[in-house]
C-alpha cells in the first residue's frame, strides 16, 4: 500500500488506529513514525515565530541653559564675590551672545591678564581709608572705576567687595590714566611721560567745570551749578573747592547722594546704594554717616547672598 494512500486512511481512522496499524503492519523506524504522523496531523509545516518589532529609541531631548545673566549681575554676584572662575564662564557665555560689547570684553581682560603685567611690577603702598573701595581706589589711581577687579588681582584679593580700615594694599607706582589698556603690559616710562599729561587735562576740565558752576551759582541758577559741580567731581573727586560758594556746593551734593543712597538701601537696591556712598566717600572721606551705612549695606548684601 502507498504512503499516499496509507495516510489518507490514516485521516479518516484517527491517529491512535493509525498507529496501531503501522506497529500491526512493520511499518519500522520511529523516525519513519514520527514525520508520518507530523504529516496526518499537520505538525510537519514550520512554525513561524513572530517578534516585535522594538520601536526606534527616541533622542534624548537636548538639555537647554538658561539664558546668560546680564554683565551687571555678572559683576555684582560673581566677581565682587571673589567668584572668578565663575564669573569667567559667564562672561564668556555673556559674550557668545553679546559679542561687541565692549564692557563685557573690557572686564573679561581684567579677569585673565596677568595684573603684574597690566598694571606694572613697581609698586607702592597704600593704607585703606575710611570709605575706600577697589571701585573708588581704581578710579582715583587708574582712572576708572570700572578697573576694580584688575586692582583686586593686583592684591591677591579673594572677595574684591571686603576692604578693611587699615589694609595695607599695593598700588601701581606710576598712575595709568583711564585710557590705558588693561590687556597689556605697560612701560614705566610711557606711563610717567603719559600719566601727568592726561591728569593734568582732566584736572583742568574739572577746574574749568567748576568755575562755570560757581558762575552759575552767581546768576541764581543753583540746580545748573549743583549739576556742572558734579560733572566737575566726577572728573577730580579730590578737586579743592574753589572758595566758601564752591565747598557749599560740594556739601550740598553729598547730602543729596546720601539722601539718594538711603532710600535705596532701606528699597534693598544695595548695589546702587553702596555706589552712591563710594561716590560720597571719593568726594569727602571723613563723611561719618556714609561710611556706616555703606558698611551696614555692605553686610546686609553678604546675608542676603546665603539664602
Amino acid at each position: 500500500m502507498g504512503y499516499a494512500r496509507f495516510a489518507a486512511q490514516g485521516r479518516r481512522l484517527g491517529p491512535w488506529v493509525l498507529a496501531g496499524l503501522l506497529a500491526a503492519g512493520g511499518l519500522g523506524g520511529c523516525a519513519q513514525l514520527t514525520r508520518l504522523k507530523a504529516r496526518i496531523t499537520g505538525h510537519d509545516k514550520p512554525r513561524v515565530v513572530v517578534t516585535p518589532a522594538r520601536a526606534p529609541a527616541k533622542p534624548a531631548a537636548p538639555v537647554d541653559e538658561p539664558p546668560p545673566s546680564s554683565l551687571a549681575a555678572i559683576v555684582n554676584d560673581q566677581l565682587q564675590a571673589g567668584h572668578y572662575a565663575e564669573g569667567e564662564h559667564q562672561l564668556r557665555r555673556y559674550l557668545a551672545a553679546h559679542p561687541d560689547d565692549r564692557a563685557a570684553q573690557a572686564m573679561l581682560r581684567q579677569l585673565t591678564v596677568d595684573p603684574d603685567e597690566a598694571l606694572g611690577h613697581a609698586s607702592r603702598s597704600y593704607v585703606v581709608r575710611p570709605g575706600d573701595s577697589y571701585s573708588t581706589l581704581a578710579a582715583r589711581f587708574l582712572g576708572d572705576g570700572a578697573r576694580f577687579l584688575i586692582l583686586a588681582r593686583y592684591n591677591h584679593a579673594t572677595n574684591p567687595s571686603v576692604l578693611r580700615v587699615g589694609q595695607t594694599l599695593r598700588l601701581p607706582a606710576s598712575r595709568l590714566s583711564a585710557g590705558t589698556p588693561a590687556e597689556g603690559p605697560v612701560r614705566a616710562a610711557e606711563a610717567t611721560a603719559t600719566a601727568p599729561a592726561d591728569d593734568d587735562a582732566g584736572t583742568a576740565k574739572a577746574r574749568r567745570l567748576q568755575d562755570e558752576s560757581l558762575a552759575l551759582l552767581h546768576k541764581g541758577q543753583r540746580s545748573e551749578a549743583l549739576e556742572r559741580m558734579d560733572q566737575a567731581l566726577d572728573l577730580d573727586p579730590r578737586l579743592p573747592a574753589a572758595g566758601a560758594d564752591a565747598q557749599a556746593l560740594r556739601k550740598q551734593l553729598v547730602t543729596v547722594y546720601h539722601q539718594r543712597a538711603i532710600v535705596l538701601y532701606r528699597d534693598q537696591q544695595l548695589d546702587q546704594a553702596i555706589s552712591l556712598w563710594n561716590r560720597v566717600l571719593a568726594i569727602e572721606p571723613d563723611f561719618e554717616p556714609a561710611t556706616v551705612y555703606r558698611a551696614r549695606a555692605l553686610e546686609l548684601k553678604q546675608r542676603l547672598k546665603q539664602f
